[in-house]
């Protein structure tokens, strides 16, 4: 019961935040997964990178991350341009369409080096020099693929979990297949941009994950 009030919470909203709904802070994440996504279902993925969309693609990063708490306090990311993420896209345009097909559900050994892969290619794209935390890696990671959780402060604490490694992907692996029934009666749509209405891209188990354990971490 805790795992679905937790979630209804998340969808419902309490106080100031309003939980999902079209012009609110949740639905950052709907837009931006909506668009690359898009991409992946056209088999577009290389045209994110290209002329045309690069600027867009750049914007749709940025914006998520920065609705999401990514650009501020110490992140490198306040001192940077929108400009800043093309490295990013050409490495995501680059990537293993099977990314958007990896759900907490199927965390076996493959995919979850081809996670911990993809993991590598975003801090080299962002610049090692600059230490991209894991907090940031899995924010893109669920922005653009909804593979993987946020291992943000709340998520981590909410899971006690503070390292995106092998054995954190099978704890919630274990997790998953303990609550399968709960999570499994959700389905969720993300919103569209224009109409606000329902889409047809739902959330992935690893998003509904990813909301129970940043409520859960805030209480």
């Amino acid at each position: 019961m805790e795992i679905k009030e937790t979630l209804d919470q998340f969808i419902g909203g309490k106080g100031k935040n309003k939980g999902r709904q079209p012009e609110e802070r949740y639905a950052s994440f709907d837009y931006c997964y909506n668009y690359f996504y898009t991409f992946y279902r056209e088999d577009k993925i290389s045209e994110l990178a290209n002329e045309e969309n690069m600027q867009m693609s750049c914007l749709q990063i940025g914006f998520y991350l920065a609705s999401w708490g990514m650009m501020r306090g110490s992140s490198f990311l306040l001192e940077k341009s929108v400009k800043n993420y093309e490295e990013l896209i050409n490495a995501i345009s680059k990537m293993d369409p099977k990314l958007w097909e990896i759900d907490v559900n199927n965390y076996d050994d493959g995919n979850i080096k081809s996670l911990l892969n993809s993991k590598q290619e975003i801090i080299i794209a962002l610049g090692k020099e600059n230490n991209p935390t894991d907090t940031l890696v899995t924010k893109i990671m669920l922005g653009v693929f909804a593979n993987v959780p946020a291992f943000d402060k709340y998520f981590s604490m909410g899971f006690r979990m503070y390292t995106f490694n092998e054995k954190s992907l099978l704890k919630l692996k274990e997790f998953y297949d303990s609550h399968k029934s709960i999570f499994d009666s959700y389905e969720i749509h993300t919103f569209d941009f224009i109409t606000s209405k329902e889409t047809d891209i739902n959330y992935t188990r690893a998003k509904l994950i990813d909301m129970y354990g940043f409520i859960k971490g805030q209480k």
